[in-house]
């Protein structure tokens, strides 16, 4: 039952009692409030990512009059990619340690300081360097996927985990081409000298989503802070594997959306206003089919997709390339399109790994003689703490790409030298997946229960 502990815990809305893999429980109780806090936790996570991602739209309104080069915007943009995956570790233990309601409202409130930093600084004339402090404070918004992600998943029983986590993310992605529609639409309407009205329409939004949280979430008593399986996830080379490879994932979704606009304005010569109204469509559709990637996983197995789906990156890579040489603006956005796609199936495949990974290695631990509730427990622990360090990690290739476009452009005012080194990437990516996952007998330190595991992925 729920009860409020005001002399025990910090806020209200404590639920002592949580345990849906109780079916009496979850059918009872459980399911009717796990849902409402799931959609509340994808509202606030959606906002959270149009503040992280922002200023992808608000460099498009910055034309000759603020004297900003293209190399630093590009630059701009990646200041807060930085910041949010610096803070996706914090954010990961502070559900634990506060609540999920508690900590949903005050980092849904929280937005509400870029916000309206931005909405003083955006004017000609203002300085550089003011806007990359105000940039970064934005960077706030990019830690809420993982507390929301740790919140979701201490709601929900595990056979229903992968699909209420799929929701959960790929309902949060949807605000980057959410607040890249609405800018097209500022624009629009009003033509690119007015980015102040776009930050004014998500001012309410902040508001709202904090009082929603505040309405209509709970604060779970049996979460707990787990270090240990921080300290063990960080020891585990496949945490660093998968982080790695969520780098190509998720770390091409994020930095291409921050960079994509700028490199139609400076490859193509588009106005701000052809730009918008390209830029929403590679983000939505990545963010739309992120849960079916996890599906594609569960059907054939997370590593053969990831494998697939790095060699179609790397044929889309090409493709643009070409396009890059041809001058051709059809082909080039066709490319970019299918790299989002690509990036979204991706991240659901290589999410989908990682539980994989150590539910495989504990099964096989179990068939040699271990307690299957200490093995599986483990697992479990093991998991959830690689899923925030990879999302760390995998949020710094957001950075990565922007800084490869800002050397490019400011070397040979064309973004193909770049696209060249993601390429290289995406085929060292290749490569890593099937030395690690899919050899017939891969080679590991751990002996049989390492490669019994790998076999599972």
């Amino acid at each position: 039952m729920s009860t409020t502990q005001p002399t025990r815990r910090l806020g209200g809305r404590w639920i002592e009692h949580w345990d849906p893999e109780d079916p009496g429980f979850w059918e009872r109780t459980g399911k009717t409030i796990a849902d409402r806090n799931l959609w509340q936790s994808i509202f606030s996570e959606h906002i959270g990512f149009s503040i992280w991602t922002i200023w992808s739209v608000l460099v498009l309104f910055m034309g000759p009059e603020y004297g900003i080069t293209p190399a630093q915007k590009f630059f701009l943009v990646g200041v807060p990619t930085l910041v949010g995956a610096i803070l996706r570790l914090p954010y990961t233990f502070a559900v634990a340690r506060f609540g999920g309601r508690n900590w949903t409202i005050f980092s849904a409130a929280l937005l509400i300081v870029p916000t309206i930093l931005a909405l003083v600084v955006m004017e000609p004339g203002v300085s550089y360097t003011t806007l990359l402090v105000v940039a970064a404070v934005a960077g706030v918004g990019g830690g809420n996927f993982s507390s929301s992600m740790a919140n979701v998943n201490a709601l929900f029983p595990e056979k229903q985990k992968g699909w209420a986590l799929g929701l959960n993310a790929g309902g949060g992605n949807l605000g980057v081409p959410v607040v890249q529609l609405l800018g097209l639409l500022v624009i629009a309407v009003l033509g690119a000298g007015h980015p102040r009205v776009l930050l004014a329409i998500y001012v309410p939004l902040i508001v709202l989503s904090a009082f929603l949280a505040w309405r209509r979430m709970d604060n779970i008593a049996v979460m707990s802070n787990d270090t240990g399986a921080f300290v063990e996830a960080c020891k585990d080379r496949q945490t660093w594997i998968m982080a790695f490879l969520y780098v190509g994932t998720f770390g091409s979704f994020i930095g291409y959306s921050f960079a994509f606009g700028l490199v139609l304005q400076n490859q193509f010569d588009r106005t701000p206003l052809q730009a918008a109204m390209v830029t929403f469509i590679g983000p939505l559709i990545g963010s739309l089919i992120r849960p079916y990637g996890g599906r594609l996983a569960d059907r054939f197995g997370g590593a053969k997709v990831t494998l697939v789906n790095f060699a179609a990156m790397v044929a889309a890579t090409l493709l643009i390339i070409f396009a890059s040489g041809i001058e051709s603006l059809a082909l080039f956005t066709l490319g970019f399109i299918l790299l989002f796609t690509l990036s979204g199936i991706g991240n659901g495949s290589t999410y989908k790994m990682i539980p994989a990974i150590f539910t495989g290695r504990a099964r096989t631990a179990i068939a040699d003689g271990a307690d299957r509730d200490t093995e599986l427990g483990t697992a479990r622990r093991i998991s959830g703490a690689v899923i925030g360090i990879a999302g760390s990690v995998g949020a710094v290739g957001g950075l990565l790409i922007n800084l490869a476009f800002r050397q490019s452009f400011q070397t040979v005012h064309s973004g193909t030298p770049a696209f060249w080194s993601f390429l290289i990437f995406y085929v060292v990516c290749i490569g890593v997946t099937w030395a690690v996952y899919l050899r017939p007998l891969p080679v590991l330190v751990g002996g049989r229960t390492e490669a019994a595991a790998m076999a599972r992925v």
